[in-house]
């Protein structure tokens, strides 16, 4: 693989914050279901959505004994050349005896069977042809693994939450200025947007996605700190009506809250593995072929508890 390719590679999996959809899970968002009368109504008729190939009733028996889950994340970018496409994929798995959290990360160039389109493709666009249901089977296929649960959030949910807390505090490590921010070494407050350019940057980062991944971490610290003041309370209806519109889940509002009851402090330790390959060329689209080894490696972290 040329260093060409995995700096294409590696600057192009992940464009969106998406460990902040575990902090809307296990954190601040459940919080505010719990708070607000209208919180059951808004999980059940506008974020909640079924998908075929997720056992609904296994899930639901295995949250209420409380055992390992997996909890496959999608960000849906919202900019207009990648509409409606998974640029973001993880898969959660929550060990809740040992409040332990592992993440397998999945690169959106990976080369994958679209299960449904009998075809490979690059495993991000599985979304953009199938929405959820597409998105889960081909994720499930391909890593040899069973979903319990899925979460899609839009990037716009992002600016909108960190917007409606009024600013994120966050301590940076690598000073770069752009798209007109200036992000100096030390501690910051940050609104929608710089939030975003800040999760975003590609080029000025030493450790790459590595990096990028610290930066991820330190947006949820500053949302997690800004979320849990006082002066947040009464802002908890609107952040609850910002996740109604920017996210979609088969978790009802019942299934959240045990998971915020039961599986809360799965975050507190996190380990995180990133699916990597070598870069190719077929047709003049570019794409990440994961070897098998790799694809076996991310099945194992997975399932490693299982008999």
């Amino acid at each position: 693989m040329g260093r060409s390719d995995r700096k294409k590679s590696r600057k192009l999996w992940l464009k969106i914050p998406i460990i902040v959809i575990i902090l809307l899970i296990l954190g601040v968002g459940v919080y505010a279901f719990t708070v607000y009368n209208n919180a059951k109504s808004t999980v059940n008729d506008k974020m909640q959505s079924q998908v075929d190939s997720i056992d609904t009733s296994l899930t639901k028996k295995k949250l209420n004994e409380t055992e390992a889950l997996n909890v496959l994340l999608l960000g849906i970018d919202s900019e207009e050349d990648q509409a409606g496409r998974s640029d973001a994929m993880m898969i959660m798995r929550l060990y809740p005896e040992t409040d332990e959290m592992k993440i397998v990360s999945i690169p959106r160039d990976t080369r994958a069977e679209i299960v449904g389109k009998d075809k490979e493709d690059k495993i991000n666009h599985a979304y953009a042809f199938g929405k959820e249901d597409m998105a889960v089977a081909t994720v499930e296929n391909f890593l040899d693994i069973e979903l319990d649960y899925y979460v899609a959030i839009n990037m716009d949910g992002l600016v909108e939450l960190v917007d409606e807390l009024g600013s994120i505090t966050v301590d940076n490590e690598v000073e770069w200025s752009d798209n007109g921010y200036d992000f100096p070494t030390g501690t910051g407050e940050m609104d929608g947007d710089k939030t975003m350019s800040y999760v975003r940057m590609r080029k000025e980062d030493p450790e790459g996605d590595f990096g990028r991944t610290t930066r991820q971490r330190k947006v949820i610290e500053g949302i997690l700190q800004e979320g849990a003041s006082a002066g947040s309370v009464p802002k908890i209806k609107s952040l609850t009506e910002v996740l109604g519109n920017n996210m979609s889940t088969n978790m009802d509002f019942a299934d959240m809250k045990k998971l915020f009851s039961g599986y809360r402090d799965t975050r507190r330790n996190v380990d995180e593995y990133m699916l990597d390959g070598e870069g190719t060329n077929i047709d003049g689209v570019y794409y990440l072929q994961v070897p098998d080894e790799e694809i076996q490696k991310g099945h194992d972290i997975l399932t490693e508890d299982e008999s």
